[in-house]
C-alpha cells in the first residue's frame, strides 16, 4: 500500500502551481496580509468536486483554476 504524498497547503491541487494563500503567506512570514482573493471568490460545485479528496480543505485552488472553472461554467 503506497502512503499518501502530504498535502502543501501552498500548492493548487489542481495545476500545481503557488495558490497565493494570504493565510498561508501570513503563517509562513508572520507579517499580516489584506483578505485573500479567494474571500470574495466564486467556486463552481464542477471546480470542487475535482479537488482530490485528501487535499480538501487543506489546500486552496490558485485564481487561475477557479477563473477557468468560471469560464466553463
Amino acid at each position: 500500500m503506497l502512503d499518501a504524498q502530504p498535502v502543501d497547503p501552498t500548492v493548487c491541487p489542481l495545476c500545481g502551481q503557488s495558490n497565493q494563500c494570504a493565510g498561508q503567506v501570513e503563517r509562513a512570514t508572520g507579517v499580516k496580509q489584506p483578505p485573500c482573493w479567494c474571500n470574495t471568490a466564486t467556486f463552481s460545485a464542477e471546480l470542487m468536486a475535482r479537488i482530490p479528496e485528501q487535499a480538501r480543505r487543506l489546500a486552496c485552488v490558485c485564481a487561475a483554476c477557479a477563473s477557468q472553472s468560471l469560464s466553463n461554467w
